[in-house]
Parts: structure tokens; sequence; C-alpha cells
């Protein structure tokens, strides 16, 4: 992507502290970051905005239990994935319309963004995470001395 004509490049004069995030994003634009990134759809999800410092991640995970999912968190990536045992060796199914694929699925979280904690409830993975806002980014008025 031309720096140039790059959105975040016009924003650089008007903003302080923002020149890692905005190299990020341009690296993401720049390579083959999206067209590396697995097109999957499975399983579906949801990304649920509560309160201003509150979101759930939601995945339909029907027919998982809590011990064939791992969600681990680590360098600001939020990973859930399949750790599901085949049972193929000890069952005989003769029909499987109900799907129970290996997955993976992962999401940058931002560094003021804790991840609280997850429930599994009727089918579905429930991840909730928590915009931390320090002190010193909350409103206030400055005093002019």
């Amino acid at each position: 992507m031309n720096k140039a004509l790059s959105i975040f490049n016009q924003l650089r004069p008007v903003t302080i502290g923002f020149d890692s995030m905005f190299d990020h994003f341009e690296s993401m634009f720049d390579g083959n970051y999206f067209n590396d990134m697995p097109n999957s759809t499975y399983p579906p999800y949801n990304i649920v905005k509560k309160t201003d410092e509150l979101y759930d991640i939601e995945i339909a995970i029907a027919g998982y239990g809590k011990k064939d999912i791992a969600v681990d968190y680590a360098q600001n990536v939020l990973t859930i994935k399949c750790v599901k045992k085949d049972k193929s060796e000890t069952e005989h199914v003769l029909h499987r319309g109900i799907s129970q694929r290996y997955f993976t699925k992962s999401f940058t979280i931002n560094d003021d963004v804790e991840v609280k904690g997850a429930e599994l409830l009727d089918g579905l993975l429930r991840i909730t995470l928590k915009k931390l806002v320090p002190e010193s980014k909350k409103s206030r008025n400055i005093e002019i001395t």
C-alpha cells in the first residue's frame, strides 16, 4: 500500500502515541496478512458489545464439552480450538450429520482488553472481555495555572 495514500499516514500529524498501532495496520494491508488467514466460517460466532467496556465472543459449538475445547490467551491473541479425542474407534456411527470437526479460531485482542473468563452453556461458548480504562485515560478537567 502506498504510504502517501494511506489514511493512517494522513492521521499521523493529528495523533500522538498511535504510531505502533498505525504501523501494525499498515503491515496488515501491505502484505498478505488477510490472504494468509484461514477463511473458515466454522464454527459460527458473534462478537457482542454489551457496554462500552464489556464484550462477549459467542461461539456455537453444539456437541462439544468443556474437555473438548481449549481457550488460550498469549501475546494479545485469543485462540479457541478443538482438542476432542476421536471416538471413531469405540463407536460405529451409521450416519454422521452432526459436524464435530477440529477447528481453531483466533482473535487479536488489544492491550487494554482483559479476558475475564469463558463459559459453555447450551452449546454456546461465551468468552467475556473487559476493556480496562486506567485513571490516566478517564476524562478529567485540567486546571490552568
